[in-house]
């Protein structure tokens, strides 16, 4: 009954994370080309270790963004951490200040960030998470 249901709907959205993170690890082993909306994130984690992870950003309101749309999200939790980031971007490394975006300008985003519901349904709805890239 309902196990089964659920083990069917877990099993096709675990299938997915981890065909992202393929491709994710993918992108990074050939770098992020310029025309794409990649970027490749170092955050540190507590013991002080740097971590790369291959994320989509997007740009609005003159602001560069990242979303942590899937389960698999230590990289989020590392730069809200310790928000001292850097990206590559184009083929450059950039210093940045991960901010954690609320209130307006998270419903704003959101909506410029929106996701087809098919997506949402197999990544198996996650919250959504931004963050804003400052320069610093």
């Amino acid at each position: 009954g309902l196990g089964i249901g659920a083990a069917d709907y877990v099993g096709p959205v675990v299938l997915v994370e981890c065909l992202v993170a393929v491709m994710g690890e993918r992108h990074a082993v050939r770098g992020v080309q310029p025309d794409e909306e990649w970027l490749l994130i170092t955050t540190t984690d507590a013991d002080g270790r740097s971590n790369d992870t291959v994320v989509a950003g997007v740009e609005s309101d003159g602001h560069l963004y990242v979303a942590a749309n899937h389960w698999p999200r230590s990289w989020y939790h590392q730069a809200v951490e310790n928000p001292e980031v850097s990206i590559v971007r184009a083929g450059e490394k950039l210093a940045r200040r991960a901010v954690p975006v609320a209130g307006e300008e998270r419903v704003r985003i959101a909506r410029d960030y929106d996701l087809p519901w098919a997506v949402r349904l197999l990544t198996g709805f996650p919250p959504r998470s931004f963050l804003r890239l400052e320069p610093r």
